[in-house]
């Protein structure tokens, strides 16, 4: 038997990743993520999402592709195997600044524990900005583009007080998970926006998801196990909603359970046109990261750091509309979903 047929696959996978180590990243690295890289040549940026398969970060990502071949910038994106991979997201980070990126765009898993990466990014002259949710404190970034999540929430909650009439409320909230700030923000934007604080006694059930369909589904049975009368039904992001609808439906109870929800995804749009859900709030990914490469771009030419926070926009999409809830309808929303 020759040499190179008694070679293991583990070998022959770090043979290839030792030839090609100039051309890509971390496409080869030990599995905390996932990544590719953009043509172009010349400044680099790199983008680091929470996840490559959520359809958020799939528009997140054809935004900055398509805004580095605009500005002429090399494009290097990675990913955690799931939302919550914030070692991933460090190793991702680590990678890009050994490469030589002038700047990285991240969508933190974990808002705080990724801070000392970040810093230490930011030592080495690298441009760090968050798209779509805040490191705690926001200050540990250069700059946040995204959504006013808080705001977000607000808006399904005026819109699902609106819609109650007047009716006793019994309200279940399928949430992110616990601590993470663009998940506290909706959650918390919601019950202020229905005019309930978090010990109400109409909050009957809270339930983390995770942002999962599949969670979404259980979180919504065990909620309707806990308390059948529910009427209301907050989610963290589509999917979740998508999830609770199915579980609703499997109990008939689809068209009497009001559901809102935050994305505005061209799929979570078609589900509010289906009315499986009732209204959701937009967001912009593709915006947030176009505006991000921008950004960078700028800095490597003139040494203009981006700073602060930008709003990237937000809207209600319902075809259901009700008085004192500013809305478009899911024709806007499709036309826009995710632009």
């Amino acid at each position: 038997m020759s040499r190179t047929t008694r070679l293991t696959p583990s070998v022959l996978r770090v043979a290839a990743c030792t030839g090609i180590a100039a051309l890509t990243l971390t496409a080869c690295g030990s599995g905390s993520g996932s990544a590719s890289t953009g043509s172009g040549k010349g400044v680099k940026v790199g983008l680091i999402t929470k996840t490559d398969t959520n359809p958020f970060f799939v528009k997140m990502k054809e935004g900055a592709e398509k805004a580095a071949k605009e500005n002429g910038v090399q494009l290097t994106t990675a990913a955690g195997k799931f939302d919550g991979d914030n070692a991933g997201q460090i190793t991702a980070i680590e990678n890009m600044v050994a490469s030589g990126v002038k700047g990285i765009l991240i969508t933190p898993s974990d808002s705080k524990a990724i801070v000392p990466a970040i810093e230490k990014a930011r030592a080495k002259g690298v441009l760090v900005i968050a798209l779509d949710s805040p490191t705690e404190p926001q200050s540990a970034v250069d700059a946040l583009f995204a959504t006013n999540n808080f705001k977000a929430g607000q808006l399904i909650g005026e819109y699902a007080k609106a819609a109650m009439k007047g009716k006793q409320a019994k309200i279940a909230t399928l949430d992110l998970a616990p601590g993470v700030a663009v998940g506290v923000q909706r959650h918390d934007g919601f019950l202020k926006g229905f005019g309930v604080g978090e010990k109400d006694p109409s909050v009957v059930c809270s339930q983390d998801t995770g942002g999962d369909q599949a969670k979404g589904q259980t979180a919504m049975e065990n909620c309707l196990q806990k308390a059948p009368g529910i009427n209301v039904v907050y989610t963290i992001n589509e999917p979740a909603a998508l999830g609770a609808y199915t579980a609703l439906k499997a109990k008939g109870r689809e068209k009497d359970v009001l559901i809102v929800s935050v994305d505005g995804g061209c799929t979570g749009t078609k589900a509010v046109k289906d009315g499986k859900i009732a209204a959701t709030s937009q967001q912009y990914p593709l915006k947030m990261a176009a505006e991000g490469v921008k950004a960078v771009a700028t800095y490597a030419k003139d040494g203009k750091k981006a700073s602060g926070y930008t709003d990237t926009g937000v809207t209600l999409i319902t075809d259901k509309a009700q008085a004192g809830a500013a809305s478009k309808d899911t024709a806007f929303g499709l036309e826009n979903c995710w632009g």
